[in-house]
């Protein structure tokens, strides 16, 4: 059996090592589904530690598997996701393990879980003959960019041969204090789709708007329309956002644009009123322009789903860090309508998406994720290391 002190104590003698591999990997980001540097060096370091595995999955997607001698090829196994990408970000940190690529940064601490997924394997690898069950290390792209990399590598086999029948994976979470984990049953995080619309309208004379038609009229009247979708039209106990984020119309004081561009989200927890509420807003958007005599063209980029934790296996791994960390550093989370493309694997399976705090107020580690200044205390490290693995017993 493997004994809490016990992994506690193998955290700590791989402490350094998996200090290295966040500080190599935060220096070499990769942007979404361009990660093959990065499936290499996770390669290399899985090949020695001795694990087997397959890179190439998806692309750029790695699938290991920890077998003890008394588990069969075909034993349904536990599955432990990491991320792989970056963000497009400028880096601000002067840190010796500062982004080498200019204009890409680890901002969302993608590098942190997939470190501590690495040592998490090793401490799972080493004990490999006391597991009740396999293990599957999944390493994806693309969690930041649309389609998904979790649903290009369940396309692509990773939850069959051998089949998950469970699957946990944590995040960062710059509020809560390192040393800390959150945990939330059901329902946490929301589906996210992208809204495009361009209004075409025609250009003239600020002076004679008559003899025009009125792009940047048209879409602030969208803008400020499509807010009864959330405000009057949406069920008050589902929880629902829609923002818009980018307006563009290139005219000046006296020209009357052509054309105006909106970029927003949409985010919500319900599955039904997803589906209509996109219909909604490509009919209401249309309707709008064509009452001033515009074209009005909307594309809806669909993400990713709702994210539902399973409420049996969140509890067990809770019970599990409260007897590991101490219940003061085990919180509750409330639900969020940021979203993660770890959804897809819940709409699929059994699983568990829990946070690990990373802040450090006295070393000024205190900024939010996608913020050219996040960081980590590196200490986190060890408690992902712990929580992976309690997971897996």
């Amino acid at each position: 059996m493997i004994l809490n002190q016990h992994i506690k104590e193998a955290a700590e003698r791989l402490f350094e090592k998996v200090v290295g591999y966040r500080e190599y990997l935060h220096k070499h980001p990769e942007l979404s589904y361009q990660e093959n540097a990065t499936m290499r060096y996770i390669s290399e370091q899985l090949t020695s530690i001795g694990i087997p595995h397959q890179a190439g999955v998806a692309d750029t997607g790695i699938v290991g598997m920890i077998r003890g001698d008394h588990h069969s090829k075909t034993m349904p196994c536990i599955g432990l996701r990491a991320d792989m990408d970056a963000l497009p970000i400028h880096e601000e940190n002067d840190v010796p393990y500062k982004s080498q690529n200019e204009g890409v940064m680890h901002a969302c601490g993608h590098d942190v879980h997939s470190a501590i997924l690495l040592g998490a394997a090793e401490i799972l690898w080493n004990n490999r003959n006391e597991l009740n069950q396999p293990v599957k290390l999944i390493f994806q792209p693309g969690e930041e960019k649309n389609p998904g990399g979790a649903s290009l590598m369940i396309a692509a086999g990773c939850l069959q041969n051998p089949s998950v029948e469970k699957m946990y994976a944590l995040h960062v979470f710059p509020d809560l204090e390192t040393g800390k984990t959150g945990f939330k049953e059901g329902l946490y995080m929301a589906s996210c789709d992208e809204i495009y619309i361009t209004v075409n309208g025609k250009g003239g004379h600020g002076a004679t708007p008559h003899q025009a038609i009125d792009s940047i009229l048209i879409g602030a009247e969208i803008v400020t329309s499509l807010q009864q979708l959330v405000s009057r039209q949406c069920d008050p106990k589902i929880p629902c956002v829609l923002s818009f984020g980018h307006f563009e119309a290139l005219g000046a004081t006296n020209i009357i644009p052509p054309k105006a561009y909106l970029k927003g989200t949409f985010r919500t927890m319900d599955e039904a009123w997803r589906a209509e509420a996109l219909k909604r807003i490509k009919r209401q958007a249309e309707y709008i322009g064509l009452a001033h005599g515009a074209t009005v063209d909307v594309e809806i980029s669909k993400g990713y789903p709702f994210l539902e934790n399973d409420p049996v296996l969140t509890q067990e791994l809770r019970a599990k860090a409260i007897e590991q960390l101490g219940t003061a550093n085990v919180v509750e989370l409330p639900i969020r309508l940021t979203a993660e493309d770890f959804s897809f694997y819940s709409q699929t399976i059994p699983t568990c998406f829990f946070r690990i705090g990373v802040r450090n107020e006295e070393k000024g580690i205190t900024y939010g994720v996608h913020h050219p200044r996040f960081d980590i205390d590196p200490n986190a490290l060890k408690v992902g290391m712990e929580m992976m693995v309690l997971a897996c017993l």
